[in-house]
């Protein structure tokens, strides 16, 4: 019997990022859109090692499943780590991705520093707790736009030694070298089996 592993997410891009990383593993990957009826997590705390902890664990406790749950933040280096935990609400609660960037690129108009990094940290739940990876890709905040992929803050970060930006790199591409991706690489270093099982076997789904 194939595993099965809950993905806390029912953003369509970041599912495909996880899906093309975690497929060599023989784990059936299963998303929250399988469960409608699951609750919208408010991610409250005050770090990305909180918010994925909690995300994870409170799902888990819904689906029965081992759940994995990410959150991401983008750390500028002249704003002090700013957007960081709320990369996502930069320019307010219902703010969309362009208006973040747009915030993010006015704060910035005069900095000479531009240095940033995004970083992932996964949480891991199953019936025998909580383990957290981390992965980190550091870069630079360009001064305009360039590309048309990804998401988020992708169009204006452009990774150390990398002519491109995010949104401007193949999906393959910026899998190898993402902050997502280098959490998942941990993630999967160091997967074992038995910590699905666990919970298959402790837990009804």
């Amino acid at each position: 019997m194939v595993p099965k592993l809950l993905v806390s997410t029912r953003n369509a891009h970041k599912l495909r990022e996880i899906t093309a990383i975690m497929e060599p593993l023989g784990v059936e990957l299963v998303s929250l859109n399988a469960f409608p009826d699951a609750p919208e997590v408010d991610e409250d705390r005050p770090s990305l090692e909180g918010n994925a902890a909690k995300k994870a664990e409170q799902l888990h406790v819904f689906t029965g499943l081992p759940t994995l749950a990410d959150d991401t933040g983008l750390e500028v280096m002249a704003l002090e780590g700013a957007p960081g935990v709320r990369s996502a609400r930069f320019a307010g609660e219902d703010a969309d991705d362009a208006a973040n960037r747009t915030l993010l690129l006015e704060r910035l108009r005069d900095a000479d520093d531009r240095r940033a990094q995004f970083r992932t940290v996964i949480a891991l739940t199953n019936s025998e707790g909580t383990r957290l990876f981390e992965g980190i890709c550091a870069g630079t905040i360009i001064q305009n736009e360039r590309g048309d992929g990804g998401f988020g803050y992708d169009p204006i970060f452009q990774p150390d030694g990398q002519d491109r930006t995010f949104a401007e790199m193949p999906a393959d591409a910026k899998n190898r070298i993402s902050h997502r991706g280098r959490a998942l690489q941990a993630f999967a270093e160091k997967f074992e089996a038995s910590w699905l099982q666990h919970s298959m076997d402790g837990d009804t789904v």
